[in-house]
């Protein structure tokens, strides 16, 4: 267990994108879409896909590898990995082992964690609860996923919003009073269906017929989603302000999870902060899932935005339903 003087945080930070960009002109030409469509509704102009020969578990390494060389600590002092992930390499073994064996943390135990786009933030909580147990000094938390694979691409209302990324953290102690100071998590499974991928699983497993009525892609009811996420995001961020004590006006930043931009206006304009105080990188990448948040959060650092002692909300939600959020004092 860590001392009274000690605090859990985020020791260093970072991501990996696809070089293959795909921007909405070039959607134009496969879906009945147009870019001032996509932008106007959504906010986004382009999207990275990963390349056909690459998989999940290439990019979380390579984020994974950015973010210890950012914490200064090696692979062998890791001690748990988790990978957030809906579209691991394979249903077994995880992605997290791929990786584990990839980076040579020979010493760290590894496992997926499924959330959906919530995933960063629940693997936050689960690497704070270990820590603070003391089973585990350093954890590696990876948001990696491959949309592209499971998005279906003649569908205008779902093709036009995800792409591929990663993005990844090293936890362990800072000082007291810094770091994470408060967490919160939660699911709504009643919605699930709102947003789901029917088939590859027990339920539906993979036979020709499915794979002819597409049920290997992501469906969504837009408009669900759309009033979940808005009164998700804007709750969690409340309840995360009050355990800590601290007052909306305290907040410095703001990084959401990227799924749309009206999304996250709303979200902002419930919680009565300025445009200045949210991280926005939507319109670079599209929605990565759960490896949104840690992107936008290494951009943010990595620029020069955050800054010491700056009070850090991390929220999103996703498939489940889930949602999430983390209040962070910064230190690095």
């Amino acid at each position: 267990m860590i001392g009274n003087n000690k605090g859990i945080g985020i020791l260093g930070t970072g991501k990996y994108l696809p070089e293959n960009i795909v921007t909405n002109f070039d959607l134009e030409k496969m879906v009945d879409t147009s870019d001032e469509w996509i932008k106007t509704r959504t906010g986004i102009s382009e999207r990275r896909f990963l390349e056909k020969d690459k998989a999940t578990s290439d990019m979380a390494t390579e984020a994974a590898k950015i973010a210890l060389k950012d914490a200064g600590v090696s692979p062998e002092d890791i001690d748990l990995i988790i990978v957030t992930t809906v579209t691991p390499d394979m249903a077994f073994p995880s992605s997290a082992c791929l990786v584990q064996d990839n980076l040579g943390c020979h010493n760290a135990a590894a496992f997926d964690l499924e959330a959906a786009c919530t995933g960063f933030i629940y693997g936050l909580s689960m690497a704070y609860s270990q820590i603070r147990v003391g089973l585990c000094k350093h954890v590696l938390v990876i948001s990696a996923d491959t949309l592209s694979r499971i998005t279906d691409m003649t569908d205008r209302n779902t093709c036009v919003l995800f792409g591929d990324g990663a993005g990844a953290a090293v936890i362990g102690e800072v000082p007291a009073e810094k770091g994470i100071l408060a967490l919160d998590i939660g699911a709504d499974g009643s919605q699930g269906r709102v947003l789901i991928q029917p088939a590859g699983g027990s339920k539906m497993p993979s036979t020709e017929e499915t794979v002819k009525n597409r049920l290997h892609y992501i469906k969504m009811e837009g408009n669900e989603v759309f009033k979940f996420a808005v009164r998700a995001m804007a709750d969690s961020s409340r309840k995360v302000i009050e355990k800590a004590g601290l007052q909306i006006e305290d907040v410095d930043f703001l990084v959401p999870h990227q799924a749309n931009i009206r999304i996250i206006e709303s979200s902002r304009k419930k919680l009565k902060l300025s445009k200045d105080k949210v991280v926005v990188n939507l319109n670079k990448y599209g929605n990565m899932s759960s490896a949104t948040i840690p992107v936008a959060l290494d951009e943010a650092l990595k620029e020069g935005k955050i800054k010491e002692n700056d009070n850090v909300i991390l929220v999103g939600f996703g498939g489940g339903l889930t949602w999430g959020s983390c209040l962070l004092k910064w230190h690095k």
